[in-house]
């Protein structure tokens, strides 16, 4: 099993934390436009991370 590397475990916890500041501007700022535009970064970021690893390894 590959361990993480401090950068992808840091990508990571940006990509959570995006999560929760989308969901907390839905619910609670009852704000859906900018909640769609912050929760749509996480997949791209990792999108981004697969891809570059996917690079990497070959």
């Amino acid at each position: 099993m590959k361990k993480f590397t401090v950068v992808e475990l840091l990508i990571l916890v940006v990509c959570v934390v995006c999560i929760f500041i989308s969901e907390y501007l839905f619910i609670v700022e009852n704000n859906p436009q900018k909640a769609i535009f912050i929760g749509l970064w996480p997949p791209t970021i990792l999108g981004l991370l697969n891809f570059f690893n996917a690079k990497k390894n070959n």
